[in-house]
This record gives C-alpha cells, sequence and structure tokens, in this order.
C-alpha cells in the first residue's frame, strides 16, 4: 500500500509540474519543510486511518444490525418504564419509529445499489482507473447525508490527478457526479427513500455534527434516522409537538411512498 500510495505522489508531482509549472524538487523541499523528513510516516498515518474508516463502517453495519434484531427486547425495556396504563400509546410509537428507520435504512441500502451502478457506468465512461472501487465508495458514503458524496467524488477526482488524468477526465468526474446527484435528489430519493424521515435541513445538519463528536463517523451516519424517530416521538404527545414542529420542515409534505409500497401497491391491482 506504502508503495502504490508513493507512486500515487509521484505521478501528482509531474502533473502539478506540467500544469502550474512547480518543479519536482521545489514541491519535494516543501513536503521535507512540512514534514520534517517523515513523509514517510504520514503515508503509514494516511494508510492507518483509511483502515480506521473501513474498520467503522463495518462496525456501523454491525450496529444497525443488532439494533433492528434487538429491537423487540429494547421495546419491552421501554415499556417497563413506563407506567402501563400508557403502554398502549408508548407501543402505538414504538411501533411507528421502528418503522420509519426500517423503512429508511431498507431505502437507503437500495439506492446505494442503484448509485454503484450510475457511477461505476460514470466512471468507466471517463476512463477512471478502478472504476469500481471508486463507484463502491462514492456510494458507500452516501450513507453520510451532505458531506459523504462530497467526500467520495473529491477523493475520485484526486485520484484521477494522481493516475495522471487530464482536465477532460476530472471535469468527466465532475460531471458524472451532477449528473447522478440530480437523479439521487429528484428521482430515487422521493420514490425509494421517500419522506420516512421529515426533518428541514438546518437540523439534519447540526444533528450530523453533534453525532459526529459523541460518537465519530457512525454517530454521523445513524444522527439522521435517529432524529426522525425522535420528531415522531415530539409528534405523537401534545406537550411536545412544538419541536416536533420545529424539527420538521418548513413546508410538510404528505408522505411519499417508498418503491417496496409501490411494489406491493402494482401487484394488489393484479
Amino acid at each position: 500500500m506504502e508503495k502504490r500510495i508513493v507512486s500515487m505522489l509521484e505521478s501528482l508531482k509531474s502533473w502539478i509540474n506540467e500544469t502550474v509549472g512547480i518543479r519536482k524538487s521545489e514541491q519535494q523541499k516543501a513536503i521535507e519543510d512540512g514534514t520534517k523528513g517523515k513523509s514517510g510516516g504520514m503515508i503509514l498515518a494516511f494508510a492507518a486511518g483509511l483502515m480506521g474508516v473501513l474498520v467503522n463502517t463495518i462496525l456501523v453495519l454491525v450496529y444497525m444490525f443488532l439494533f433492528l434484531s434487538m429491537r423487540g427486547h429494547i421495546k419491552k425495556f421501554i415499556l417497563k418504564l413506563l407506567p402501563k396504563k400508557e403502554n398502549a400509546d408508548a407501543s402505538l410509537v414504538i411501533h411507528q419509529t421502528g418503522k420509519v428507520s426500517q423503512k429508511y435504512l431498507s431505502g437507503l441500502a437500495a439506492m446505494i445499489a442503484i448509485l454503484w451502478v450510475m457511477y461505476g457506468i460514470g466512471f468507466s465512461i471517463v476512463g477512471v482507473e478502478s472504476a469500481i472501487f471508486f463507484a463502491v465508495l462514492c456510494g458507500l458514503l452516501e450513507i453520510v447525508p451532505f458531506i459523504g458524496n462530497l467526500t467520495g467524488t473529491g477523493l475520485t477526482v484526486l485520484a484521477v490527478m494522481a493516475q495522471g488524468g487530464d482536465g477532460k477526465m476530472v471535469f468527466g468526474v465532475l460531471v458524472t457526479y451532477f449528473i447522478v446527484q440530480f437523479i439521487q435528489t429528484y428521482i430515487l430519493e422521493p420514490i425509494i427513500v421517500g419522506e420516512q424521515v421529515n426533518i428541514n435541513p438546518l437540523f439534519t445538519i447540526m444533528a450530523i455534527v453533534l453525532g459526529e463528536v459523541v460518537w465519530g463517523v457512525a454517530g454521523m451516519i445513524l444522527a439522521v434516522p435517529l432524529l426522525g424517530m425522535a420528531k415522531i416521538i415530539c409528534d405523537s404527545y401534545p406537550h411536545l409537538q412544538p419541536y416536533g414542529f420545529l424539527i420538521g420542515p418548513e413546508n410538510p409534505k404528505k408522505p411519499q411512498t417508498t418503491i417496496v409500497d409501490y411494489i406491493k401497491k402494482i401487484f394488489s391491482k393484479q
């Protein structure tokens, strides 16, 4: 991995020399002045950081699986904390929050699979090396709202530069990104994910930042569905409804059906 990264850095130096006009010797001197000769350590640190991201991603999937598999046990725990006369209402609220989280995660998984195909086709047409790898990376990072898609595209652009790609290839990657984002925003999200997490952008970003502070990458990924569940709880109790209104969108829309509901509707007519 270290040899591969060193090769990519050399390619990047050549690209900077040809494009910007900064000679390799000057670039190397700037790197040594900034790292004090510890460039090898920086490369290993970068590799370790990348491995940490992969480990965190696997842990997040494990967390999601365990939360879903233990939902019945967690439901019983919550009901034991409440008076018996409130168990019926609490059980209904828990059912609604669990249903929303399941639909959101299943819809998100389906959307990521479609993004893999679209990014793979786009990057292959552009000529990106290891196009499938970067397509999978961009799709997986989509589980982090707002930040993930920009991060994946930025890494792809840097990789294209390191591979010696020209400006046309970089422009092609950016065009692919904007086309995929347009399809995702106006077609995929309304049909597949729907309005399952009906919260406004301000509190979405605040939840992501707070989730990262509390629980790192896992907190960023789980922040949005958890906030959506909190909104349902607020909407279900009169004294908390003002907070649910604050978290919700400025112009609420009627809930849209997910792709699963759409397929069920088609088969029910036959």
